[in-house]
């Protein structure tokens, strides 16, 4: 069967992408704006389970967060830039815009900064790093619409981290989960918790101790998990 060409109401028609991603909230965005835009994508929580993927499944885009749960995902950008042949696209993706420049010079072709809700932006950087022959082809548009993602995708993500903050986690764990919340707090336009966990962060920083700093940060997840409480 033969697949239809890009066009201007889906310009990435016939993309696979990999979505490395470790939080469903910001996952559930980028579905939606590949859905959108004609373009199939399977997501990976882990580098771990990333590799497993690529091991029998070759898309034509692989997106990846910085931060993972079990490693930075610098080390799949520098694994995927250096392998032959070589994916098509590689993009880094990450809540701090700082993170480009690891991105990039681990081999990434380009950068998604999160939280990204317009699906214009996303076009755009994709189609930005395609050959001619993968461009739809006319006038094309910007379209203007916007993706928002489930909440329910937020809740879970969430209950996640509070999950970690109650098993008493330091080192490396702490410095996960802190960055996980930097990020879906974020993505999640949560100012205060934003603020929360960069307290922590620069408590950690500075080497203070953390125990006010985490419990801080646990109650405000707990308050967003109340059953009567609305994601913000």
């Amino acid at each position: 069967m033969q697949l239809r060409p890009p066009n201007a109401d889906q310009p990435l028609l016939g993309l696979t992408i990999l979505l490395v991603e470790d939080s469903r909230f910001a996952a559930e965005g980028f579905r939606l704006l590949a859905l959108r835009s004609g373009a199939r994508l399977r997501r990976a929580d882990s580098l771990a389970h990333a590799r497993r993927h690529l091991c029998v499944y070759r898309p034509t885009v692989v997106m990846v967060d910085l931060g993972l749960p079990d490693g930075s995902g610098a080390q799949l950008i520098t694994e995927l830039a250096q392998a032959r042949p070589r994916i098509d696209m590689i993009l880094g993706v990450s809540a701090d815009p700082e993170a480009e420049q690891i991105a990039r010079a681990a081999g990434a072709d380009g950068f998604l900064e999160k939280p990204i809700t317009s699906l214009a932006s996303f076009q755009t950087e994709v189609l930005r790093h395609l050959p001619p022959e993968r461009q739809p082809t006319g006038p094309r548009s910007l379209p203007r619409g916007m993706v928002e993602p489930d909440r329910i995708a937020l809740r879970d993500d969430l209950a996640h981290a509070a999950e970690v903050l109650k098993s008493d986690a330091e080192g490396e764990e702490l410095d996960y989960v802190t960055q996980f919340l930097a990020s879906v707090a974020r993505s999640a336009g949560d100012t205060r918790l934003s603020e929360a966990v960069d307290r922590l962060a620069d408590a950690r920083t500075k080497g203070e101790v953390l125990g006010a700093h985490v419990s801080e940060l646990s109650a405000m997840v707990d308050r967003r998990l109340a059953p009567s409480a609305p994601l913000t």
